[in-house]
């Protein structure tokens, strides 16, 4: 697990997130032996700190990326890209748990939970965080007008890998985003679209309007084989050294985008 990616079958999720999904399991089941063993049977208050929690580390993201999130503000409902703030979230649920339970063994107990909860999850989260690894040789690539993309370009320098397809549904819903980033960084982003001919790709950005700087073509989908998740869409972000310092699986959001083009430039 070298990329922070845990693969379930065809399903492939970041380690962290799996993480967090099993510490709120942990919770929930927590509080049930609380209640029982207390008789505070209150199950309204395990949802609503779950939720509170949630929420509050969200929103605590997203005012913190809020240059991101004013583009385009119906991002900070999309989930399932992530960007919380942990910290945020678990203060948030020990403040819920306090008003909801108000004193007593229950209470006492329920912040334990919630303590041991947080305590695994920052000491989690460090421990699943991949180290840096070699970014494999980059394959033939090739522009949409059939030209081999230089690679030698990219040595000594950051760069971002993106893969993608036009069947894909998260990719098409990001391909927007990551083409006007592309447009506007410093720092080189290839999007690497996989297994499929320029005549189709250049049809897909037409109908689509997307800007097309940075598309390049990876008909054999080698590069995806190199990486080794076989996930799309998938960004990678490399430092100058040539290092992958982070893969995010899934769709990306402007935000996280930026904070790790942002990371693989200091």
């Amino acid at each position: 697990m070298t990329d922070g990616i845990v693969h379930l079958g065809p399903v492939a999720l970041a380690a962290d997130r799996l993480l967090a999904v099993v510490l709120m399991l942990a919770f929930l089941f927590a509080m049930d032996r609380i209640a029982v063993r207390t008789g505070r049977a209150d199950a309204g208050a395990v949802g609503a700190t779950l939720l509170v929690g949630i929420v509050a580390a969200r929103a605590a993201y997203v005012i913190r990326h809020w240059s991101a999130y004013s583009d385009d503000w119906f991002d900070i409902f999309a989930f399932w890209q992530g960007g919380f703030v942990a910290w945020a979230g678990f203060v948030a649920a020990a403040l819920f748990l306090v008003w909801r339970l108000r004193r007593g063994r229950a209470l006492v107990m329920a912040q334990a939970a919630l303590a041991i909860c947080a305590a695994a999850w920052f000491a989690g989260a460090a421990a699943l965080r991949p180290a840096p690894y070699p970014m494999p040789d980059l394959p033939v690539l090739t522009t949409l007008d059939g030209r081999p993309f230089d690679t030698s370009t990219l040595k000594g320098r950051p760069y971002v890998v993106n893969l993608w397809a036009t069947w894909c549904g998260p990719c098409r819903r990001e391909m927007p985003m990551l083409t006007h980033e592309a447009a506007r960084s410093e720092v080189p982003v290839l999007l690497v679209n996989q297994r499929e001919d320029a005549a189709s790709v250049a049809s897909f950005i037409k109908e689509a309007g997307f800007r097309p700087g940075g598309v390049v073509l990876d008909p054999a989908g080698a590069l995806g084989r190199e990486l080794g998740n076989g996930t799309i869409p998938t960004t990678v972000f490399v430092d100058a050294a040539g290092q992958v310092v982070t893969t995010h699986v899934g769709e990306i959001s402007r935000a996280a985008f930026r904070d790790e083009i942002a990371a693989i430039s200091d």
